[in-house]
């Protein structure tokens, strides 16, 4: 959109915040960049250039706005409705594997070179894998700046940069202050918050609908793994560095966030898993205006807009609990999961609620033994074959899975339908226009709006809906009463 200058010339001079992450707006005589809804009198036209990063305006020589933050914008929608390799890269170095595997490290998850990975970066977004992953430190190292009292050398460490000099003139470089000085502005208006955690404010793009998104993961939570406590939503993190426990509360303007990590160095990763457990990088203005075109559909729009996907943090504990939830209730499929927590998974300590354990990795449960699962045979069979999969390697879900690809090897294990690989591409891969025509509960909505019922015909009506048939799912599913529609008193 950046190359669009017209069009970003509007959105600045309109303030309008829709466009916040989409583009950032540089200012060629204070050499200052902005998001789009800054509050200050917008520049001269003359004075206004574009770009699709906050990377790359650092990287051309401009400096944070102290009154908007651009920095902390929603991340660009286009990352998470794409499965090309740009897409995916960026999904990656927002998970922080720049930070710890490096560059061949990305450029090896992805099968390309790190020649390419660069050429193809530079091309569409202005700046390279390291100056992207420059930037997000950047940021990761304010927050923990404003939101905890850690001596600055170890924020350094913590965000991921090699040494103090650089973290020094990075922030200097990227928000016109010396890290002692931004600690300072905010000392003095700080509000006390519980020693050992983070505070954090998730922002979005509005509307926002918490209804289904909060209710979804409230009603069908694993005991000792989440749990709604307080009007917040609780789980335990499995992070690179160690463990964490989120905790999100829905808010008119953000998502309320209290991070409480074992090692700091995993802040990027925590983040990240949060928000995109929330999609709360979506764009709810551009798909609720296509399935609008639906004269059907238009009325549950209408009614309720911004709904969001659930998804999950972990995209392995995902598949591992739809077998689970296969042809069962959701309470059912909450105590076969909880079962398998209890044995296999590994316990945390959580001073604040009732959660005990991280959800075991395929690596725990490739040893358990099938005769222990209350489930059918055939089940037992599909679980194991789809945890020594992904123990072994041989199977990988994650922010840098190919979608279709993915939907294959899935396809190939034992017990899998495509009610359950759907499932998995919405919620645990983010795929945007994964579609459930076979699901009783979105074949029983068709029929009360007037939809086809049948998975052939409603898939064929469904055409129109794409790229966004994830999202038609949520409004679907949102015409039942069950629990996962609301948002838990």
């Amino acid at each position: 959109m950046h190359t669009d200058t017209e069009r970003c010339v509007r959105a600045v001079q309109s303030k309008d915040a829709r466009f916040d992450g989409w583009f950032f707006t540089a200012v060629l005589t204070t050499r200052i960049y902005c998001r789009p809804s800054c509050p200050v009198v917008p520049p001269k036209v003359e004075n206004m250039t574009f770009y699709p990063s906050a990377a790359a305006c650092q990287q051309a020589g401009f400096r944070a706005c102290k009154r908007c933050r651009p920095d902390t914008s929603p991340g660009s929608p286009e990352w998470n409705a794409r499965a090309d390799v740009v897409a995916r890269a960026m999904r990656l170095i927002r998970d922080g594997i720049v930070d710890r595997e490096g560059v061949p490290g990305l450029a090896g998850r992805l099968g390309y070179s790190t020649r390419q990975i660069e050429r193809q970066l530079l091309a569409e977004l202005g700046a390279g894998p390291l100056a992207l992953a420059r930037a997000q430190r950047a940021q990761t190292a304010r927050i923990l700046i404003e939101t905890t009292e850690l001596p600055l050398a170890d924020v350094a460490f913590a965000a991921g940069f090699s040494s103090i000099r650089t973290f020094n003139d990075t922030v200097r470089e990227v928000f016109a202050l010396a890290p002692g000085e931004l600690r300072a502005r905010v000392a003095r208006g700080a509000r006390p918050h519980t020693p050992g955690t983070i505070p954090l404010r998730l922002p979005f793009r509005a509307p926002l609908n918490p209804d289904n998104l909060f209710g979804h993961l409230a009603a069908t939570g694993v005991p000792g793994v989440e749990e709604w406590r307080d009007g917040a939503y609780r789980r335990t993190l499995s992070l690179p560095y160690g463990h964490g426990i989120a905790e999100l509360t829905p808010r008119p303007d953000h998502i309320g966030c209290l991070l409480s990590l074992t090692d700091l160095r995993d802040l990027t990763h925590a983040i990240s898993r949060c928000r995109w457990l929330l999609d709360l990088d979506a764009d709810p203005v551009a798909v609720d205006g296509e399935l609008r075109n639906d004269p059907l559909l238009a009325p549950m729009v209408d009614k309720a807009p911004g709904r969001r996907v659930p998804r999950t943090v972990d995209a392995a504990e995902f598949a591992v609990r739809a077998v689970l939830g296969q042809q069962v209730s959701t309470a059912a499929a909450r105590t076969h999961a909880a079962r398998l927590v209890a044995a296999h998974g590994v316990p945390v300590d959580d001073a604040r609620g009732g959660l005990t354990h991280l959800f075991p990795s395929p690596q725990a449960l490739a040893a358990l033994d099938p005769e222990a699962l209350a489930l059918p045979r055939s089940r037992r069979t599909t679980l194991t074959t789809l945890v020594g999969a992904l123990a072994g390697g041989s199977l990988t879900l994650g922010p840098d899975s190919d979608w279709d690809e993915a939907r294959a090897r899935l396809l190939d294990l034992p017990g899998f339908g495509p009610w359950t690989v759907e499932v998995i591409a919405m919620r645990a891969l983010g795929d945007p226009d994964a579609f459930l025509p076979t699901d009783l509960g979105i074949r029983r909505a068709a029929g009360e709006l007037g939809l086809p019922s049948t998975p052939a015909a409603l898939t064929a009506r469904a055409a129109a809906w794409r790229p966004w048939r994830a999202y038609a799912v949520q409004y679907l599913w949102a015409t039942d009463s069950h629990p996962i529609n609301q948002l838990p008193v």
